[in-house]
């Protein structure tokens, strides 16, 4: 199974790439590849709310083979079926995203599941049960790219990491100026959208200090 934690230090916090809200696939290979190899990323998603099937199909296209190559984990989020389709690593699927259950079975044991738990521990054990291979908490800080419904405190983080062997990733607003608190708590990995691609220096800028910030704290 393609595992996420694989790093010479499996406690390290790692990065999770979220691509931006709305991006041209074609045109986004360049700057993706150069955040990548700019450090170290453990996954990237693929994020397109309520585009067709066929975008979808065509921006994993051009960016898995980016990822890929970097030994990275390309997880696509909203269906499991097409996640499967396209040769993804795995799918991360909302509250909202159909039946958990299910696309566990349909994943199998050597594509990944992430799950929003938001700030609910009662969400995240219930991922757990399912055999999620890791629950996303969030949001910990105000965010551009989505409405933020739920407010999450680090304290969920320590009480997760503390119990339950699944990793967990904090998502929301995260930036290398504010993400000491997260990795202190027990974050297993940063989830980060504008943080790397509204870098002022750029997305590998960005990466890098993410991964300054996370060796910080």
């Amino acid at each position: 199974m393609h595992d996420m934690s694989d790093t010479p230090q499996p406690d390290l916090c790692r990065l999770y790439l979220i691509t931006p809200p709305v991006f041209d696939p074609l045109a986004f290979r360049d700057p993706l590849a150069a955040a990548l190899d700019a450090g170290d990323v453990a996954a990237l998603q693929i994020r397109l709310k309520d585009a067709p099937a066929d975008a979808v199909k065509r921006a994993v296209a051009a960016l898995l083979p980016v990822a890929q190559a970097r030994g990275v984990a390309v997880l696509l989020n909203d269906s499991a079926e097409l996640a499967i389709e396209t040769g993804c690593d795995g799918a991360h699927l909302g509250q909202s995203d159909g039946d958990h259950a299910a696309a566990r079975k349909l994943l199998g044991p050597d594509r990944m599941l992430g799950i929003t738990c938001h700030a609910s521990r009662h969400l995240a054990m219930k991922a757990g049960e399912i055999d999620a291979d890791y629950v996303a908490f969030g949001a910990f800080f105000p965010t551009a790219t989505k409405a933020t419904e739920h407010v999450a405190e680090p304290e969920i983080l320590e009480w997760w990491s503390s119990l339950f062997e699944v990793p967990c990733v904090a998502i929301g607003g995260i930036t290398a100026e504010n993400c000491g608190p997260l990795v202190r708590a027990g974050a297993d990995f940063l989830a980060v959208v504008g943080a790397v691609w509204n870098h002022p220096d750029g997305p590998a800028a960005g990466v890098r200090a993410l991964n300054a910030a996370i060796a910080a704290a």
